[in-house]
């Protein structure tokens, strides 16, 4: 048995605007534990295979990105979110865009891609815990977790959450293109042949539709605290 099989971990899975980033980070913050953006690594990836002009289909190019990609994680120094630096470019707020989702979407189903960062994921696992945030933490990547949990929320309260975050930061959007393009994600991430967001059989669903930050969170630790 490796040293890390003992570090306990609670997996957060869900959709696209379920909540779970934020959810993830102040549950995180709350247990004291490492926390790791799964979603982050396949936005970084789909970001750097744009950079090189690689057609996001071909799956043999992506591969070889996936594996070469240098991702990195730093804390920032004023309080504000993590930053992710992709072969040294701070590329945070470009990870953050609809469009990122998309190619980290596409990219996901390819099962070459998903191996790369495999290893990659199973490295987060450190003492003194792990909170990992993903769409298959639960049932991939951690399936020996102790504590699961599946968030979800209605495709118009997730466009709702997702309109206020790009307006708030000055981009222009619309709600009903929000809400077909995360209906559109769903549909791809749940029927893809390999790793498909589901919640693990053994997961606690919560729908946070018109649910408060801190009763989730809350019911969260509740899990793992049980």
């Amino acid at each position: 048995m490796s040293p890390s099989s003992s570090v306990p971990i609670l997996t957060i899975d869900g959709p696209s605007g379920s909540g779970k980033g934020t959810i993830s980070r102040l549950v995180a913050e709350k247990l004291g534990w490492r926390l790791l953006d799964s979603g982050a690594l396949y936005r970084a990836v789909g970001y750097a295979a744009g950079m090189e002009g690689l057609d996001l289909s071909d799956a043999e190019a992506v591969t070889r990105c996936a594996q070469t990609t240098k991702i990195r994680f730093q804390a920032a120094t004023d309080g504000s979110d993590t930053r992710v630096l992709v072969n040294g470019h701070d590329a945070t707020d470009e990870l953050r865009t609809e469009t990122a989702g998309a190619a980290a979407s596409a990219i996901a189903s390819i099962p070459s891609v998903r191996q790369a960062l495999v290893e990659m994921q199973l490295g987060f696992r450190k003492a003194p815990g792990l909170v990992a945030d993903g769409r298959d933490m639960g049932t991939v990547i951690f399936p020996d977790a102790p504590f699961k949990v599946f968030l979800t929320a209605s495709a118009a309260e997730r466009a709702k959450r997702r309109y206020k975050q790009l307006k708030e930061k000055g981009l222009s959007v619309t709600l009903a293109t929000l809400q077909r393009e995360i209906e559109a994600r769903d549909a791809r991430d749940a029927s893809r042949t390999v790793a498909p967001l589901k919640p693990a059989a053994d997961a606690v669903f919560i729908d946070t539709t018109g649910m408060g930050i801190d009763i989730v969170v809350a019911k969260v630790l509740a899990v793992a605290q049980s």
